[in-house]
């Protein structure tokens, strides 16, 4: 046999072997299953396939971790909301006195003494049911007083809690505060909210109250139907009140836009999602965005319900969140929007939801990644740090807080005064409110599908 002949063969036998070799390690690995390595593999793909911070994440290290502890490695460490559920655990999913008992607290100082205030208690909720109100002052919590020293510490401990011991007072000017009463609550669930608009009448305006506690997908008729007897009874002013709104559906606020937005076509640019090198940038129009999860009531059917406004003063807070933030930056380009209260919570990023649906048979982990950065029509957005209100009003300054809707309302009074002229500021400043390093809102996804 020819030398060169010789050469060629052991050539041809080592590049076969190469190839099977490189074939061989190129093949993934194959994980068990169910196990933990199973999972955060998976985790680890779709978040490189989808999130918006992908190019920053880790390598995918160590794939044996809790799939929780797994997941919070790989975020950015300016994304506070990206999050990951697990049906088959409780305790993985995200917790809130709303969620859990259907009401939420803040705290204040008056006259020395500590007290947790109620903001609101969801319609047929644990707390309704069981008697409690907004404005109403708690002084103990599962048999501890609440002071300085403990409140957010309390505050931290009864998120997670499936029930709740409370000592609460009334306060009221005239008759000062009511003897306390124990209130005992049990988790449970708090349901789609109804919505009681009201019309007041100042100086010859009409103004239009509405106050949205929530945005549910389906929301487009109830939205059309509320404002067809506002403008039937010819309101000139508009008030929404989303201080205790923490979002939901992109669709339902894109609805409630549609309808407040003057002199808008159906083509106009609405909202701009960001991702990344994968995702791009997404454009959507008034109309793209309501189809986008809401089919049942047309663009022209909200837009023929527009009352006779040019603009709209909206209600915010630090528990304003999500697509309500998405309302007060995307109505800008459009109409005039002035915002009264406090800063909102500055969550401009949106996601969709991304389930482990490998074995039909089981319910697998479900991720709620930051896929978009968000921004309105004219790429107006970057409020992280939250949307500073036009006016800046305490709505806990006195001890003393009125329902939602009623005309004594700090921050609805606010709203009324401005529409007559009046712009002075309460001067009376008789509690403090205190602060809390995190507020336990609703962490539920902005449900986007662009």
């Amino acid at each position: 046999m020819k030398y060169s002949s010789l050469i060629r063969i052991l050539f041809f036998l080592f590049f076969g072997i190469f190839l099977i070799s490189c074939e061989v390690d190129d093949k993934p690995e194959v994980y068990e299953e169910g196990s933990n390595k199973y999972t955060n593999d998976w985790i680890y793909n779709q978040m490189k396939k989808y999130y918006k911070w992908n190019e920053t994440m880790p390598d995918k290290g160590d794939l044996a971790v809790n799939p929780k502890e797994y997941f919070n490695r790989l975020l950015n460490k300016s994304d506070v909301y990206s999050y990951a559920v697990n049906p088959n655990l409780p305790e993985t999913v995200p917790q809130s006195l709303r969620r859990n008992f259907g009401f939420d607290i803040s705290f204040v100082e008056y006259q020395s003494k500590i007290y947790g205030v109620i903001l609101y208690a969801l319609e047929d909720s644990p707390a309704k049911n069981n008697g409690l109100l907004r404005g109403q002052l708690i002084t103990e919590i599962n048999g501890e007083e609440l002071n300085l020293s403990n409140y957010e510490k309390i505050y931290k401990s009864i998120i997670s809690a499936n029930h709740l011991d409370l000592k609460v007072v009334s306060y009221s000017k005239e008759t000062g505060f009511s003897k306390p009463e124990s209130v005992s609550l049990l988790q449970g669930f708090s349901f789609s909210q109804p919505i009681f608009p009201k019309v007041f009448t100042n100086n010859n305006t009409k103004i239009g109250y509405v106050e949205i506690p929530h945005f549910d997908v389906g929301q487009a008729k109830l939205f059309q139907q509320i404002f067809q007897e506002l403008k039937d009874q010819n309101i000139t002013e508009l008030v929404l009140d989303l201080r205790y709104n923490g979002g939901g559906d992109v669709s339902s606020a894109t609805a409630l836009s549609i309808i407040i937005a003057p002199n808008i076509i159906a083509s106009d640019l609405f909202i701009q999602f960001e991702g990344n090198k994968n995702g791009g940038l997404v454009k959507q129009s008034f109309q793209q965005a309501l189809e986008s999860n809401e089919r049942n009531v047309s663009f022209d059917l909200l837009k023929n319900v527009h009352p006779d406004i040019k603009k709209v003063y909206i209600l915010c807070g630090k528990r304003t969140a999500s697509a309500s933030e998405i309302m007060i930056n995307n109505l800008r380009p459009f109409m005039d929007v002035i915002t009264i209260g406090e800063k909102t919570v500055g969550k401009d990023v949106a996601g969709f939801p991304i389930e482990d649906d490998r074995n039909p048979n089981t319910k697998g982990w479900i991720l709620y990644p930051s896929i978009y950065k968000l921004f309105n029509a004219k790429h107006e957005g970057d409020y992280s740090s939250g949307i500073n209100p036009s006016i800046a009003v305490d709505e806990l300054q006195e001890p003393e807080i009125f329902p939602l809707g009623n005309r004594s309302e700090l921050l609805l009074n606010t709203a009324i005064n401005m529409q007559s002229g009046n712009t002075k500021k309460v001067k009376t400043t008789t509690a403090r409110s205190l602060p809390l390093s995190k507020i336990y809102i609703d962490a539920d996804p902005l449900l986007v599908k662009p």
